[in-house]
């Protein structure tokens, strides 16, 4: 696949994801429902985790290949939840570091994420309400620039793709 047809491909999958988590939430008393939810947003963490990877490689292997694993990780059925934050740290960071995407949409993503990485164990440990605490002000705060920044990619991606990363338009 082209990098335009991996960005596209990403930012639709992103919504999806978006849709299918909401969803999921909302449907949390219903079984049947929760369980397709869950397969679909299982299914999008892979894809999104190569699309990333074909985006990003080229910036730094071993950092996307970090990305992708947490991804595939995360989409394993469970707590997934530090996987998914240290895998968006690492392409966030390369996205920026390749000046893939706008420089503020990508500090966004590796500030909310780092951040993301830092609360999760804290939560872990009983701070913050415990584990899965959405009522808590914290995680909300937290969770909610890492959204603003998934949904804002996610349109960047299919409406205006990515550049080619930085060290390969110098070459």
């Amino acid at each position: 696949m082209t990098l335009r047809t991996s960005a596209r491909v990403a930012g639709f999958t992103f919504w999806i994801y978006f849709a299918a988590g909401m969803a999921g939430l909302l449907l949390a008393g219903n079984a049947p429902a929760t369980a397709v939810l869950s397969l679909v947003t299982s299914f999008s963490a892979l894809v999104l985790g190569v699309t990333l990877y074909a985006i990003t490689r080229e910036q730094d292997p071993d950092v996307a290949m970090l990305g992708l694993t947490c991804r595939v990780i995360e989409a394993v059925p469970g707590p997934g939840e530090i996987y998914f934050a240290v895998g968006s740290a690492a392409f966030c960071w390369l996205l920026l570091r390749g000046r893939m995407i706008p420089i503020a949409l990508a500090w966004l993503g590796v500030i909310a994420s780092v951040l993301l990485v830092m609360l999760l164990p804290l939560q872990l440990a009983g701070f913050f309400g415990g584990r899965r605490a959405w009522s808590s002000p914290v995680t909300w705060a937290v969770w909610l620039p890492l959204l603003v920044f998934e949904l804002t990619l996610a349109v960047w991606l299919i409406t205006r793709g990515v550049a080619a990363p930085a060290a390969r338009r110098s070459a």
